[in-house]
């Protein structure tokens, strides 16, 4: 492998926007790997670039980083990964981003209707719950996380 393939962690941190510390981090969670060179100097290949670039974008979605390692698993170790590699991902995660917009515009569209109100008049407030009724659809914020249960 030529010399100038493998990077200096300042020029990745560089290239990537992100700190040379969360690079380390990323490295102590297997998400990218160095290599050292003579003097035990980390040097990093070029397709790290990619690496971290998606998991600035993936953690920016609300991936876990739990989830972002399983997903950078997937990609081959010492190579650039290839379109087809980039389009299994974000078919793996679109499922993922497709759960998560929907449970925003359903907190967005409620939030509307509550701000709307200005509680004035809590019978039509998308995110009234007279007598703690939703109770016992879950625990949590039910009206909010979960598509199938609508306002009372």
């Amino acid at each position: 492998m030529p010399r100038t393939d493998l990077l200096p962690i300042g020029h990745l941190a560089e290239r990537t926007g992100l700190s040379v510390s969360a690079i380390r981090f990323y490295e102590a969670r297997g998400l990218v790997s160095a290599l050292r060179n003579r003097g035990g100097q980390r040097r990093f290949l070029r397709s790290d670039i990619r690496r971290l670039s998606f998991i600035r974008i993936a953690q920016q979605l609300g991936l876990s980083i739990e989830e972002i390692q399983a997903e950078l698993a997937a990609l081959p170790q010492g190579r650039t990964p290839t379109q087809a590699d980039w389009t299994r991902i974000s078919r793996s995660i679109r499922a993922t981003l497709d759960r998560r917009i929907a449970m925003l515009e359903r907190m967005r569209d409620r939030l509307d209707g509550c701000i709307g109100c200005g509680c004035l008049s809590l019978p039509k407030c998308a995110l009234y719950n007279p007598q703690d009724r939703v109770h016992a659809r879950g625990p949590g914020p039910r009206l909010i996380i979960d598509d199938e249960v609508q306002p009372l």
